[in-house]
């Protein structure tokens, strides 16, 4: 799948790290800009208006994760971000600062390539279709219809709504916390989580053949969880 001239700022200290990047994005087709430093990857992302950003926390001016606090306060830009970092806690503050997705150092970039191209999608809006489709599951969102080989599946209001959420950010990373918000307007993750992990149980048993191994609805360890997405 070729990048159709799509715009991605990567800010990066690295020079090596730019160059493999540049190399590989530009081989998908995607346009790429560079920047080593974040008051220049900040200047970039306002004046070039990037499709996508790949985002270093380790940046020698100002921490990553200030940089992308930056970018969100005036812009949904997808970013990516790339972190050294192995906390669970990290992570969840990363993705709940705005980061659309993150790779962990190092990383693979086949897996980089299929990260950007849901980033791409969704924010296209690719995932506002009436009727999406993973594999054997189909969801009619217009008529909050859900079948799983044809056969209808019967949800409640909560779990339809719960589905829905992480359907619609297929590929994606979505946090306890964004979860909690989205369905039950609840910030409270440390009361809430377990009240969540009830109703991703209920999901399962209704849309997997096997929950002990699904392969829709996956669990990111201490994160969250990431709706399988099968056009990757």
């Amino acid at each position: 799948m070729s990048g159709n001239g799509a715009k991605i700022l990567v800010i990066d200290d690295e020079q090596q790290i730019r160059k493999l990047l540049r190399v590989t994005l530009q081989a998908h087709g995607f346009e790429v800009i560079e920047s080593p430093t974040a008051d220049d990857g900040l200047m970039q992302a306002a004046m070039s208006r990037p499709d996508l950003i790949v985002l270093d926390l380790g940046l020698p001016d100002l921490p990553g994760i200030e940089v992308l606090k930056r970018i969100r306060e005036w812009s949904n830009t997808p970013v990516i971000v790339l972190t050294a970092k192995e906390q669970e806690a990290d992570k969840v503050t990363l993705l709940d600062a705005g980061a659309d997705d993150y790779m962990t150092k190092p990383f693979g970039m086949g897996e980089l390539l299929a990260r950007i191209r849901v980033a791409l999608r969704h924010v296209a809006g690719a995932s506002t279709e009436p009727v999406l489709v993973f594999g054997e599951l189909t969801i009619d969102l217009a008529k909050r219809i859900v079948k799983r080989s044809g056969e209808a599946v019967k949800l409640t209001p909560t779990e339809y709504d719960l589905l829905k959420v992480l359907a619609t950010h297929a590929g994606r990373v979505m946090t306890h916390q964004q979860l909690l918000q989205h369905v039950w307007g609840s910030l409270d993750e440390q009361l809430d989580s377990q009240y969540l992990r009830v109703y991703v149980g209920h999901l399962r048993k209704k849309l997997e053949e096997d929950v002990t191994h699904p392969k829709y609805i996956l669990t990111e360890p201490g994160i969250g969880y990431r709706f399988a997405d099968f056009s990757v």
